[in-house]
């Protein structure tokens, strides 16, 4: 250990002994609680604390997440003559995994902290964001190989509800790409099923079972309430059911298709922007001009490709409950698993669509 590193057991008995701890992390790295005894402030109340006082004579020693921050503000207060200053070597992680007292977040939930740790660090996330995530409804249309791995990542996420929409049972033939379920799972049906493994996974999120199969006369009702729509169905008259109910709605929908080892992702919201976003029916009508697509039952679809495709669902689900970055609006994101190839293509709306127009 070099002369500006100092042990967190080394770090505590001074604190004990009178020279200060200071914490510089953030307000979301606090919430999974401090270290015994430590003051918080920033870089900044520290420098203006360091520069008022005796100079090189104030001790303290600094504490971040990982000891890579306080490292070297540790080695700039020392360069500078401000104080002399000792970094945490590994920092708040190191001191928890040595088992040292830790004064929980008087914000509240720490287990909700240490769960969504990694997300609240984001600048684009933070507490505000997970509590945004957190107030969510999403509903998952179709619970087969596309939702399985998006229900899991917005589950994992923290989003408040989620949906589940199904009216199958588990099949063993399901199993090499849904995966939600386990061998144990054959023959229950696909919404409890969903349910009971969304609940070990995380059991702050709701659930709301709907065990029936989506058509032109419940979709509506199905999407009342919810703030996006996740499609993961099999076929295209629920597809186009989905898109005229969430067209009416103003509800984004996250679209996702797969076959053999193709796959496609969109958003389809003309809401968020009536000049520039189609819906799904300006790119598959259903006029009978286009065939309809064979099923997976009937091309097949490699295992793993479900799984890529509803990742990137979940993504763009993700992005819109966080108002983050720029989501798939009126563009077509393909990609091909055997040369693993990514493109995307421009959708215009149809200025004759019957359905957004």
């Amino acid at each position: 250990m070099s002369r500006l590193e100092l042990s967190a057991q080394e770090a505590l008995e001074q604190a004990r002994e009178g020279i200060p701890l200071v914490d510089i992390r953030t307000e979301a790295e606090r919430l999974e609680g401090s270290a015994e005894g430590a003051q918080v402030m920033t870089v900044e109340q520290l420098k203006a604390r360091c520069s008022g006082e005796a100079g090189a004579a104030l001790r303290i020693n600094l504490l971040c997440a990982g000891g890579a921050r306080s490292l070297v503000l540790a080695a700039a207060l020392q360069r500078e003559g401000l104080a002399d200053a000792l970094s945490v070597a590994g920092g708040f992680e190191r001191w928890k995994a040595a088992g040292l007292p830790i004064e929980k977040s008087a914000s509240g939930d720490n287990i909700a902290s240490e769960r969504y740790a990694r997300q609240l660090v984001m600048p684009h996330i933070g507490p505000e964001g997970q509590e945004r995530l957190s107030r969510s409804r999403v509903l998952l249309a179709g619970l087969g190989g596309l939702n399985s791995p998006a229900a899991l990542y917005l589950a994992s996420a923290g989003v408040g509800t989620l949906g589940l929409v199904d009216d199958d049972r588990v099949e063993r033939s399901n199993l090499q790409r849904q995966v939600l379920y386990g061998e144990e799972s054959v023959g229950q049906p696909k919404t409890r099923a969903a349910a009971n493994r969304l609940r070990d996974l995380n059991p702050r999120v709701d659930t709301e079972l709907f065990e029936e199969r989506i058509d032109g006369e419940n979709a509506a009702g199905l999407l009342a309430g919810w703030d996006i729509v996740v499609d993961g169905t099999d076929n295209m008259a629920a597809r186009h059911a989905l898109n005229r109910a969430c067209v009416e709605a103003g509800v984004p929908l996250v679209y996702g298709a797969v076959m053999r080892f193709q796959g496609q992702v969109s958003v389809f919201w003309p809401a968020a922007d009536p000049d520039t976003a189609p819906c799904l029916q300006c790119l598959f009508p259903d006029d009978g001009r286009l065939d309809a697509p064979p099923s997976c039952a009937e091309a097949g679809v490699l295992g793993v490709l479900p799984g890529l495709v509803g990742t990137l669902q979940a993504t763009e689900t993700l992005k819109l409950l966080l108002e983050a970055g720029q989501p798939l609006l009126g563009q077509l994101l393909m990609l091909d698993a055997l040369t693993m190839e990514f493109r995307k293509t421009r959708i215009r709306p149809d200025p004759r669509c019957p359905v957004c127009r």
